[in-house]
């Protein structure tokens, strides 16, 4: 007898019992009690081991072995020199047996020959989610409302689980059709013939698996497979894998959606279905069901439909309020695309299931579905717990300096969006105005508020970077004269301050720095320009002889170059809190034009740029932005000098925490405006200064302002 052993390919002598009563027709289950599964059951001349079995079977899917390259790895280890003896045929069909038997095993029919185990019988669902009879108890209907109990599904295909047509389809034979999660072939296609085929196109966006749904299927059988899933722990729902013959079509789609719905979902009112395409599949999807007879639903079921946060970019911006898992009631932190990870394994594995025969396809895919539903639930425990707790503090935070009455007018009008649903969802929407013209945007920057304190050391710092190396000679002239006008205002500046001074002499001072990351090239502002005009009588042209430093580079004495301590030692408290004051205002100052040159550059994303009909028109626009970055890391350069005169006159805690840094990445365009359905709202947090106003008050949204925007 050949012995397959995973160590290799043996031969040996086999003495069968001859006791009393022994009959060689039980010459299987002889080698059955020794661990051998015999390839046929009368006179069998090849067994296998089960240790052999099993191996083939964890070969398949963790590493994604064919069964003849896993023959082929025994044969090499038998012989590598000369590899013969080919059992390839009988490893099929004693590892198909297998297969199912140990599937009856795990779920209680291995020694149960009479009771059919029924659709989706040898598969498990989620032992997570709510199951009447199962993991409930028997008053859940007291202790729990309907949305605690809301069942949460996903629905996806894959176009990659390809499957080709077979050349003798009648000697196919199934042992397990239906049993798994793979629906049964015969009343699944029975529900094809009877259903019509939808070919209205999409109106929401260009969504390829819609409107590739009569593509041609050439020599394949199944152009792919469609699945429903637990959303939230990524468990599939027995009875409800379905194949594609020409695409994702919506018949395909509603099987195995019903199926879904129809899996021990005894008394449970509601459920939530996150489909791609769930604004165009939720349209029609009732109706379809009322003229099929092969589609059921639980009585009283209310079907809430939603988008993956994922694919809700690619959709319409209309489909936002009504479609994403941010304002449903029960839906959670989920992200409604699980599915897309558990296609993964089956991408892998699809090459080698391509080509089986409709039988052992259904089956193998019914296993490895089986195999990959066990998500691991620890780990999004712990994440979902730690991004919970960061996200409660930004809320609180944001709500703390909120107006209270317009807070609450808000809560009300989101549980009144909630109950009525549909069209009343779009209050989430943003309410902005109709595209301005670029010369409405032009003139609407150019009424923006202008620094009062006129920093003529920064204007010309910038305008030094644009001017071209070499200069011209009047390039060069008209640079020198504004650095003699500039460098004398800074000494009348000097002079004037000693009279406070009172003749004291202070060293070691210290010079504020600019941050490199918002001292990039910028443009000319043009309406500070008065500055540099010829009729200024406070200076006159001197000797440059010897100066060694460029006017725009010279540092302004003031009583915070000397820091707290210094003063208090002088005496110089009178000029410490006239300092403050003015130091104070000119920080708020800069973040509240901070604040609406943001808001302009994302207006100008959204509104102007995206709307350019033309090159010229979106190259303009680009110059506008420009423009008003330039102005905001001047805002942001002002802000931070006054920030540190306030840290040098009052060197606390409190105010280094009253008043924190601008980083690079908290001046990014509010993606609020320009991408209200992007994915990833769940763990996206303001800036700062976004919830501050004045001297670090709330913000008072009635009053105007950018924060109008969160009406």
């Amino acid at each position: 007898m050949t012995i397959v052993h995973t160590e290799g390919i043996f031969t040996h002598e086999i003495s069968w019992c001859n006791c009393p009563g022994s009959d060689p027709k039980d010459w299987h289950l002889a080698l059955l009690k020794k661990r051998l599964f015999p390839a046929s059951i009368s006179k069998p001349k090849t067994a296998f081991t089960f240790d052999v079995l099993n191996h083939f079977l964890i070969d398949a899917f963790e590493c994604k072995t064919s069964a003849l390259s896993f023959y082929q790895k025994l044969k090499r280890f038998t012989n590598n020199a000369f590899p013969d003896s080919d059992r390839y045929r009988e490893l099929m069909g004693v590892s198909w047996l297998w297969r199912d038997l140990k599937h009856r095993k795990w779920f209680g029919f291995g020694h149960d020959t009479e009771q059919d185990p029924g659709e989706g019988g040898l598969a498990f669902f989620c032992p997570a989610c709510p199951q009447p009879g199962i993991n409930l108890p028997p008053d859940w209907k007291a202790q729990y409302d309907r949305d605690t109990l809301m069942r949460q599904y996903v629905v996806d295909g894959n176009f990659t689980a390809q499957h080709m047509k077979l050349s003798k389809p009648e000697l196919d034979v199934t042992l397990s059709d239906g049993k798994g999660y793979m629906a049964t072939e015969a009343s699944y296609q029975s529900h094809l013939q009877q259903s019509l085929d939808n070919k209205e196109r999409s109106t929401c966006s260009n969504h390829r698996a819609i409107n590739a749904a009569n593509i041609n299927k050439s020599n394949l059988w199944a152009t792919g497979i469609g699945a429903t899933a637990c959303a939230w722990h990524g468990c599939f729902v027995p009875h409800s894998v379905v194949d594609f013959q020409k695409g994702e079509r919506y018949m395909n789609m509603d099987y195995s959606i019903c199926n879904a719905l129809c899996y021990h979902l005894e008394s449970i009112q509601k459920a939530l279905v996150i489909y791609d395409v769930g604004c165009q599949w939720s349209l029609n999807f009732h109706r379809w069901v009322k003229s099929s007879p092969s589609l059921l639903l639980p009585p009283g079921l209310e079907i809430i439909p939603a988008v993956g946060k994922f694919h809700l970019a690619a959709h319409k911006l209309s489909c936002f309020p009504q479609y994403s898992l941010n304002f449903i009631k029960g839906a959670g932190h989920l992200d409604g695309e699980i599915l897309e990870t558990l296609w993964a394994p089956f991408n892998k594995i699809s090459p080698t299931a391509r080509s089986m025969t409709q039988a052992h396809r259904q089956e193998m895919g019914s296993e490895l579905t089986l195999y990959i539903s066990v998500p691991s639930l620890l780990r999004k425990f712990k994440t979902t717990k730690k991004s919970l707790e960061e996200m409660n503090r930004v809320y609180e935070q944001l709500t703390g300096v909120l107006d209270p009455g317009q807070v609450s007018q808000w809560e009300v009008d989101a549980l009144k969006a909630e109950d009525d649903q549909g069209e009343a969802l779009d209050i989430y929407l943003l309410k902005g105005d109709k595209a301005p013209t670029l010369g409405e945007v032009q003139l609407q920057l150019m009424k923006n508020p202008r620094a009062l304190s006129g920093n003529h050391g920064d204007q010309l710092r910038s305008e030094v970077q644009q001017l071209p190396s070499p200069m011209s000679t009047r390039q060069d002239v008209k640079l020198a004269e504004k650095r003699q006008r500039l460098s004398a205002r800074i000494d009348k500046f000097h002079s004037t301050g000693q009279a406070y001074l009172k003749g004291l002499e202070v060293d070691d001072v210290f010079t504020p720095e600019d941050d490199p990351a918002f001292c990039g090239q910028e443009e000319q502002d043009e309406d500070n320009g008065e500055f540099w005009e010829d009729n200024d009588e406070d200076w006159e042209a001197g000797d440059q002889e010897g100066e060694e430093v460029s006017a725009e580079l010279m540092s302004i004495w003031m009583p915070s170059s000397i820091g707290h301590g210094k003063l208090m030692e002088l005496g110089l408290q009178d000029l410490l809190k006239e300092e403050m004051e003015l130091t104070i205002g000119q920080a708020n100052d800069c973040l509240d034009r901070l604040r609406t040159d943001l808001g302009n550059k994302a207006i100008l994303y959204c509104q102007t740029f995206r709307s350019a009909n033309s090159t010229r028109e979106g190259t303009r626009t680009k110059k506008e932005i420009q423009k008003v970055v330039s102005r905001i890391n001047k805002h942001v350069r002002s802000y931070q000098r006054s920030r540190q005169a306030i840290l040098r006159l009052e060197p606390a805690p409190s105010m280094e925490e009253k008043y924190p840094e601008i980083r690079p990445q908290d001046l990014v365009v509010s993606k609020e405006v320009t991408e209200e359905n992007r994915f990833g709202q769940g763990t996206s947090k303001m800036a700062w200064f976004w919830m501050v106003d004045g001297e670090q008050g709330p913000l008072n949204v009635g009053a105007g302002g950018m924060m109008e925007e969160c009406k």
